[in-house]
């Protein structure tokens, strides 16, 4: 099924664990570093660098562009190195994250509470991935270099629900 972004509540609600998906639009990438600088905001009342209601963040440290193209490979990060941080950030607005392999029991909790969604992209394909990446934009700590918050603009990027926002998980 095509999704595109922002995702709402209904659409959230109405995926379900298994179901394959295309999602076009706008999303954002964050890893480590980034969650990290994120979670720092959060704690001094400070803005996010993205707004979190029905945006989708991509666990991916993209590779450098290559000349005439948006964005060089980018493929998912292992979603438990942000699992420390995903509870304040989806109780905070975040609803949809990309990335792959297992979550946490506290971000299965959380997705569960505030009407989540955890989709997993293939890992080893990132250089078919970034052709799905029409447009690229850094739009935060630029100083984190490929870890840096970036703005992508995707078309039909092939993505799994994994644990869809009653906590039901493919794990």
């Amino acid at each position: 099924m095509k999704i595109n972004t922002p995702f709402t509540a209904e659409v959230i609600a109405g995926l379900k664990v298994g179901d394959t998906l295309e999602l076009s639009g706008e999303i954002y990438t964050a890893r480590d570093a980034a969650h990290a600088l994120m979670a720092q905001a959060l704690q001094k009342g400070e803005e996010s660098p993205f707004p979190y209601d029905g945006q989708a963040v991509f666990y991916a440290g993209p590779c450098p562009a290559p000349p005439g193209k948006p964005i060089g490979s980018i493929g998912p990060t292992t979603a438990g190195r942000m699992d420390a941080y995903a509870p304040a950030l989806i109780a905070t607005g975040l609803r949809v994250m990309i990335a792959k392999g297992e979550r946490s029991p506290a971000v299965i909790e959380a997705i569960k509470n505030h009407g989540g969604l955890y989709l997993v992209a293939v890992g080893g394909v990132a250089a078919l991935m970034a052709k799905c990446v029409t447009k690229s934009e850094t739009i935060a700590y630029d100083e984190l270099g490929t870890e840096s918050v970036k703005r992508l603009t995707i078309e039909n990027l092939p993505l799994v629900v994994a644990i869809d926002s009653k906590g039901n998980s493919i794990f």
